[in-house]
């Protein structure tokens, strides 16, 4: 990727900036920095309210193409208004999974008819999406689903067929808030792995769906178990073909580790210097150990940030597979780095209720960075096999 922008890009850089210092300030001043990973019970409505403020302004689905009600824009701008959203200390977004995976994903593989139904209330952000993977028995190792699909006829002609889903969900972020859920189920009684699954879009809102919270190490509650009891979606809500499933999964996958992973790492850097702060102000800065360490941060949040560029420009190297290997890993180290900078005070609280400060939150949930969304242990065995070609 070429990292020298046009003029005309500075100038969109420049709209970008002007446009979020502008609106998050006043009725959205409250809202900076707030959400994300362990605190995604912040500001939720008010996160919400901000979401459709930028749908409202075309800031929603930027990347989308103009026919499916996105602006079109070049990979380029798109990172371009990732980093700024960032730098703008920009709110976690509520709508991510519609508008970066299943948007894309219908885009890609969708009838016109899932198009023109579900993609004008994503950009909107009048519906909000969860993701149906992973199961007690099948987190990384995604093609192990148990989940199950059968399709009943309707007996009355006015009425369209229908998947019947029974099976559960786990692990499954911000379900407890979503419309609908895209769902990975086994449709083909007798295939295993990789054959027989289909990927269906399920509503959440009805009988079948049972929605528990998973209590997490920060107090919160963002994760949850979701069971599918005889719960039920319109035949034609599928994506793709019935059975083909695994390869629109993993188109999501992929569309998963796209242009806002540039906005994460502008976010990481942000932390990083906020764990500078705080070792000048403990004295720990004056430690070699220390200096060491965070040395070596900066040097690993570039590698990761080149990494991502080689990515985003469509390398055929081993990028992609190694990216969140590497995001995860040092995001976690920034947690344990954080807590030794802050010496002994790190293991007390404030009075009740007993609330975790940033850098406590930041080193217990970043222990998840290097298991969800594929652990450490899966993406070395990915790497070892499928780009450097070792043995299983």
């Amino acid at each position: 990727m070429d990292l020298a922008h046009s003029p005309q890009d500075e100038a969109f850089r420049q709209e970008v900036r002007d446009w979020l210092r502008t609106e998050l300030s006043g009725d959205f001043a409250g809202v900076r920095g707030r959400g994300g990973s362990g605190s995604e019970h912040e500001a939720y409505e008010e996160r919400l309210a901000w979401d459709r403020h930028m749908a409202a302004h075309g800031w929603t689905c930027i990347g989308w193409p103009e026919e499916h009600g996105g602006r079109g824009l070049s990979l380029t701008r798109q990172v371009i208004f990732h980093e700024e959203y960032a730098r703008a200390d920009g709110p976690a977004r509520v709508n991510h999974l519609g508008e970066e995976l299943l948007g894309p994903t219908l885009i890609a593989f969708g009838t016109q008819e899932q198009k023109d139904r579900f993609l004008p209330k994503i950009r909107a952000v009048e519906e909000l999406w969860c993701q149906g993977y992973s199961e007690p028995g099948a987190g990384s190792d995604l093609a192990a689903v148990s989940t199950r699909a059968r399709l009943e006829r309707a007996t009355d002609p006015g009425r369209p067929d229908q998947w019947v889903i029974d099976g559960q969900k786990v692990w499954t972020s911000l379900a407890h808030l979503a419309d609908w859920c895209f769902v990975v189920a086994r449709t083909e009684p007798g295939s295993t792995r990789h054959a027989g699954l289909s990927y269906l879009l399920v509503p959440m809102r009805q009988d079948g769906v049972d929605v528990r919270p998973i209590n997490q190490l920060t107090g919160t509650s963002e994760f949850n178990e979701v069971f599918f009891d005889g719960a039920r979606t319109d035949a034609s809500l599928v994506v793709g073909t019935p059975g083909d499933g695994w390869k629109v999964a993993m188109a999501t996958l992929g569309f998963e580790r796209g242009v806002s992973t540039l906005g994460q790492q502008i976010g990481f850097a942000r932390e990083l210097e906020t764990v500078v702060t705080l070792a000048r102000h403990t004295g720990a800065i004056d430690d070699p150990a220390i200096q060491d360490r965070i040395t070596r941060a900066h040097m690993g949040l570039e590698v990761i940030r080149l990494n991502a560029l080689r990515m985003l420009a469509g390398s055929q190297g081993p990028e992609a597979s190694i990216a969140k290997l590497l995001w995860g890993t040092w995001h976690r180290n920034l947690g344990e780095l954080a807590m030794e900078v802050a010496g002994a005070s790190s293991l007390t609280v404030q009075e009740p209720p007993y609330e975790l400060d940033a850098f406590q939150r930041l080193f217990l949930f970043s222990r998840a960075d290097t298991i969800y969304g594929g652990s450490n242990e899966i993406q070395r065995n990915i790497i070892a096999e499928r780009v450097l070609g070792l043995p299983k």
